[in-house]
């Protein structure tokens, strides 16, 4: 008796939450796929990301690149360079609001590129919708919620009333040779069902990076003990005047002993005071990086630095590795392009669910042509 009475429940869940959030999902999805292969496409157009190795050339220490910034950019206040391997320049960040790119085996400028470029653009309108910080991330977030419960609801929709051969074709085939309004209705039925369990993962992550109890809920489902982990602020002893020799000797440590990927892929920071943690961050790899902190009198790990993934517990490793699901960077390209295509599918969901929910809503109308039989 309560079977039916729900099925309307869900029906009329799904209908409303999708047109109450379907723009923002549209917008979402769009950008989700540019956001994917950022990297890709910078790669393309900005020469400035390359810097040629010279015959028997090195790269250059952190200490070598500071001074050299700092006295082709005088006035600027530089905090970490941030090294991105072999022929590749390295970006060297400051106060300033342009992004510094520096050759690694000269420590020449080689460009200076604004922040608010397109790709910025694109991520602020993915993260706020282009509103204000609070409003947009509130937004965002609930929509994202929003989207959830419209999966558990599509999923719910799309079950075949009977599992033989017409219940499956219809859903789990695209009848293409159809009226447009079958195909129409397919697009949304069927690549919706293929779509879900990535669609769930992109909400899911998308979630955790909303709200700090969805967060919560998630690392204690996967095992987690309170709460994460947080950073904590160490002050330290430190000699005056020793920071660039400290800051290089950091790289180097790093460098030949930490670093398990990409070794010649490393930021370091150049701490403002004395007994600031010099900062280093490495095994950047699909999505993930370890963070490190390390005393400036002794150079050794503080408590504040990270771990490496397979010494962490199962809800850290599910909770360090949040961003690379989410942008599907977890087994580089190829899982790149399966999300990008997972994400122009969650782009044309509320498409195709309001041209089916208006296809509903429009009746044929009478024909006041007809004419009416005169009484006798």
């Amino acid at each position: 008796m309560l079977i039916k009475p729900l099925k309307k429940l869900n029906a009329w869940l799904h209908l409303w939450l999708g047109l109450a959030s379907g723009i923002v999902v549209v917008i979402l999805g769009i950008t989700g796929c540019i956001l994917v292969f950022e990297q890709e496409i910078k790669s393309l157009s900005s020469p400035w990301l390359f810097a040629e190795k010279p015959a028997g050339g090195a790269i250059l220490a952190p200490s070598k690149i500071f001074q050299s910034v700092k006295k082709q950019l005088p006035g600027k206040e530089i905090h970490s360079v941030w090294y991105h391997g072999e022929n590749k320049s390295a970006i060297v960040s400051t106060n300033s609001d342009s992004t510094v790119y520096v050759n690694p085996y000269t420590a020449e400028v080689i460009a200076m590129v604004h922040h608010e470029d397109f790709f910025e653009f694109i991520d602020e309108g993915h993260r706020r919708l282009w509103l204000p910080d609070k409003i947009g991330k509130q937004v965002i977030g609930w929509s994202t919620f929003t989207f959830f419960v419209l999966l558990i609801t599509g999923l719910v929709l799309w079950w075949p009333k009977k599992w033989n051969k017409a219940g499956k074709d219809q859903s789990f085939k695209i009848k293409w040779k159809a009226r447009f309004k079958r195909v129409n209705y397919d697009l949304h039925n069927v690549l919706g069902f293929y779509a879900l369990l990535l669609t769930l993962v992109m909400a899911i992550t998308g979630l955790i990076m909303s709200f700090s109890w969805f967060n919560k809920s998630v690392y204690w489902l996967t095992g987690g003990e309170g709460n994460p982990r947080k950073q904590t602020t160490e002050v330290f002893n430190a000699t005056p005047n020793t920071m660039l020799r400290n800051v290089d000797r950091v790289w180097l440590k790093v460098k030949n002993t930490i670093a398990l990927y990409n070794k010649d892929q490393i930021i370091v920071s150049f701490p403002d005071e004395a007994d600031e943690a010099i900062y280093a961050c490495t095994d950047m790899v699909n999505g993930y990086w370890r963070d490190l902190y390390f005393n400036p009198s002794t150079l050794q790990l503080t408590q504040s630095a990270g771990k490496r993934l397979s010494e962490l517990a199962f809800a850290d490793q599910v909770r360090k590795l949040n961003y690379s699901l989410h942008v599907g960077a977890f087994a580089g390209l190829p899982s790149k392009i399966v999300f990008f295509f997972a994400s122009l599918i969650c782009a044309s969901l509320p498409i195709t669910g309001f041209y089916i929910w208006w296809g509903k809503k429009k009746k044929p109308k009478k024909n006041k042509n007809i004419p009416v039989p005169l009484k006798a």
